[in-house]
């Protein structure tokens, strides 16, 4: 498992991300890389992969601490792929959650409901120093559909508009924990968790 006594910097700026990930990891020293003033990390990358690398690498390199990071996003097929890696900048730089709810749902206005599925993915990468050559990667997909309003008042990003069909209701309507126990995020974590004690093992 992650080293319980030693912090590890969790790469990311986004308090929603933050929140969650504390709280499925709360029995570790997470603490945000705000708390140590690392600068953002430009997510120039085409991939998940690579940006969670970016955001990763970043972290323990100002903060000389293993590190968290995971990359995100929202995948749509009615719109080839898109907001794809670009989520949480698809209407513009400085965009917040409402700006990229307007204008997903703007895209997709006049698409059938057969043709709106979509899903979450998240990549998580734990490295435990800048140059680790051996990065630990975990992957989880969460399947839905998207909306066409925003619905409920919990989580953060899309979660408005993303339709959890197995509970038949949008992600922003469900407890943080049912949410955590069914998100991309939270898979993502599961694994990355399970992969790193097997090596501690190995």
């Amino acid at each position: 498992m992650f080293p319980a006594s030693q912090h590890i910097v969790l790469a990311s700026g986004n308090a929603g991300k933050i929140k969650e990930i504390q709280a499925m990891l709360a029995q570790h020293l997470i603490v945000p890389q705000s708390a140590f003033d690392v600068p953002e990390c430009d997510e120039t990358a085409c991939t998940f992969v690579e940006n969670a690398l970016l955001k990763a690498r970043n972290a323990a390199l100002h903060c000389r601490l293993p590190a968290i990071a995971d990359d995100s996003g929202l995948i749509v097929d009615a719109l080839n792929g898109a907001p794809g890696v670009k989520s949480a900048r698809y209407a513009g730089p400085g965009a917040n959650d409402r700006d990229n709810l307007d204008k997903l749902l703007k895209a997709l206005d006049g698409v059938p409901d057969a043709q709106r599925t979509a899903r979450f993915i998240c990549i998580m990468v734990f490295i435990e120093h800048a140059d680790d050559p051996c990065p630990v990667i975990a992957e989880g997909i969460w399947e839905g559909k998207i909306l066409d309003h925003a619905v409920g008042n919990n989580g953060f990003g899309y979660d408005p508009v993303f339709w959890v069909p197995d509970k038949q209701c949008a992600s922003a309507e469900l407890p943080a924990d049912v949410k955590n126990s069914l998100s991309h995020r939270g898979q993502a974590l599961r694994r990355i968790t399970a992969l790193i004690k097997a090596r501690e093992k190995s």
